[in-house]
């Protein structure tokens, strides 16, 4: 485990999955991640790469040949290389290995860092392609879960989801486990949603983003505990807490990928959303989370 730690908080992440599992509020002894229950939901705040979401029959094709990969893909149960920390900063990678392209074919570095700044926990992602000759297909995305039982008294159904700007979405409907893009709904977030375990009786909420910077907003008006989570240029944000299972906590996802669309051909060069990096190209996905 790698801790990071200043006056405010304290940060734990496991080389497994290079997983956020914990931040901590020191004056108070608040602890903002999801605990990781396994009858509710068994992780924290898993790294979805190479691919979000499912896979049209767990599958794709790609120059010829099938490929099984399960939902999120495999980095979330890799074990990471922690390449330098400090109290306020960790790097971990991971690299392809003889495992991996039995799954995925491609070269890559993933590589990301952490920063401890005041109350906000920086988090970017570096897909790095050290291939000389063909391209880098993927996907990535984060899906960190948020207590909402921060302070005494504290329900799930007393918090609020707020979207900054606030404006009328397009919110992206799923068909479990595909989603269903041309039949895109608007989503009126000009005021905050109030939260209800019902809200994700159909899974999670997907809204296009447009590579827009946008912040969510999870806060309880009764006692100004929450987070904020912005998201620098992503196309999609998910919002999500399992249903009917029941837990006290959400997830913000920003996602730069999707699950397969209910039409996809299971080509991975034309899956919707999918990242194609040149070869010997990086590309940089951010993100940061305030803790209050």
């Amino acid at each position: 485990m790698v801790t990071l730690k200043n006056e405010y908080l304290q940060v734990e992440i496991n080389e497994l999955g290079a997983e956020l599992s914990s931040v901590r509020a020191l004056e108070n002894d608040l602890e903002y991640i999801w605990r990781a229950d396994k009858k509710v939901w068994g992780r924290h705040a898993p790294v979805l790469f190479p691919i979000v979401g499912r896979l049209k029959d767990d599958q794709y094709e790609y120059e010829g040949s099938t490929y099984q990969m399960h939902q999120h893909g495999f980095a979330r149960d890799s074990i990471f290389e922690v390449v330098d920390a400090n109290d306020t900063h960790a790097t971990l990678k991971l690299t392809d290995s003889d495992k991996s392209r039995k799954m995925y074919p491609f070269e890559f570095e993933l590589v990301i860092s952490f920063d401890l700044k005041e109350h906000e926990l920086h988090e970017t992602y570096r897909v790095y392609n050290p291939d000389a000759d063909n391209h880098l297909l993927f996907s990535i995305g984060g899906h960190p879960g948020f207590n909402t039982n921060l302070g005494q008294g504290q329900t799930f159904e007393d918090v609020n989801v707020s979207v900054a700007p606030k404006k009328v979405y397009q919110q992206i409907p799923l068909k479990a486990p595909l989603n269903d893009a041309d039949n895109a709904v608007a989503l009126d977030l000009t005021k905050p949603l109030s939260l209800k375990h019902e809200t994700f009786k159909n899974d999670a909420i997907i809204l296009a983003l447009n590579e827009q910077e946008t912040t969510i907003m999870l806060d309880n008006p009764k006692n100004d505990h929450g987070i904020a989570l912005t998201i620098e240029n992503a196309p999609y944000v998910g919002v999500w807490s399992p249903y009917p299972t029941q837990g006290d906590f959400v997830c913000i996802e920003p996602w730069w990928g999707i699950a397969d669309n209910v039409n996809s051909n299971g080509q991975l060069t034309e899956k919707m959303g999918i990242v194609d990096l040149n070869p010997q190209s990086e590309a940089s996905q951010s993100f940061e989370i305030s803790f209050f």
